[in-house]
């Protein structure tokens, strides 16, 4: 069921990891973005477009995890957007012709399996680099690039209606994720990406990150300041002392303290290769 969390755009929350599917209205259909996960939520939204009248007039995929990329045959042809480095990053994937079968594999464990549509996934027309904002008949979505998370991630600012779509960060269940093995710097990269987000803070009453709760302006300020603190522990090599890991983490949240885990070890990991190979990157995890 489709939530307003602002004149003219709304939100379909999945059962699967909090997803969150923003919907803009336009003058002709509504742009469409992280269009959804699972089959029968995608229908769900694609009747309640339906009741209200409206067509998908475009769609946006804000990075090139697969959970951002799949689309329902019922939301029609309009054309599907992501920045140029998204688009690269899913056309290598998915030259591989067993990329669809991984990406089925590793779902297994999760139980929904059979209920994720991987036919349509990453069918997305690269925007031109430097793309300010989504070519569609609607208020403007001003493109927010960064490298944070993933290649080509960006979040997008709806600024007639106040709203950022934040993409994978800003979350209140997930703790910041970097791109360890496609960044020259993961952690330099988020945070300069927390400061491109805090850039536009000024602008946003309400946004909406790509897993968990939507929040005002004044939480907003909060999120980019938790996620910095956490990025710096990082670089720190030091607790982070984030109430999204550890015993303080949301019921049925607690694997996010595995994923922390797994990257303290992935960024000691490269760091380590790095200086073996006589290469450094300035933002190096301390012990």
């Amino acid at each position: 069921m489709l939530r307003q969390i602002a004149d003219g755009v709304l939100v379909h929350e999945s059962e699967f990891c909090q997803s969150n599917a923003v919907v803009v209205h336009g003058h002709d259909g509504v742009l469409l973005i992280d269009p959804g996960v699972q089959d029968h939520e995608m229908a769900c939204l694609a009747d309640d477009l339906s009741r209200s009248g409206r067509t998908v007039a475009a769609g946006f995929s804000t990075h090139p995890d697969w959970d951002h990329l799949l689309w329902h045959a019922r939301f029609g042809t309009a054309p599907r957007y992501g920045t140029a480095r998204c688009a690269a990053v899913i056309r290598e994937e998915l030259s591989d012709p067993e990329a669809k079968a991984r990406i089925a594999e590793h779902l297994e464990p999760t139980g929904i399996a059979e209920q994720i549509p991987l036919d349509l996934l990453g069918e997305i027309t690269a925007l031109p680099a430097e793309t300010a904002r989504i070519p569609w008949d609607g208020p403007h979505a001003r493109i927010i690039e960064h490298q944070a998370h993933a290649q080509g991630h960006a979040a997008l600012c709806i600024e007639e209606r106040g709203v950022l779509v934040a993409g994978d960060m800003l979350s209140d269940v997930l703790v910041p994720m970097l791109d360890v093995h496609g960044t020259a710097d993961p952690i330099e990269e988020y945070l300069a990406a927390l400061g491109l987000l805090e850039s536009v803070a000024g602008d946003v009453d309400v946004f909406v990150p790509g897993h968990g709760s939507a929040g005002g302006a004044d939480e907003l300020r909060t999120r980019i300041e938790r996620d910095r603190a956490y990025v710096r522990a990082l670089r720190e090599g030091r607790d982070p002392g984030d109430p999204r890991v550890g015993p303080s983490a949301k019921p049925g949240w607690e694997w996010v303290s595995d994923v922390h885990n797994g990257q303290v070890q992935r960024l000691a990991e490269r760091y380590e290769r790095e200086q073996a190979q006589g290469q450094s990157w300035a933002s190096r995890p301390r012990s």
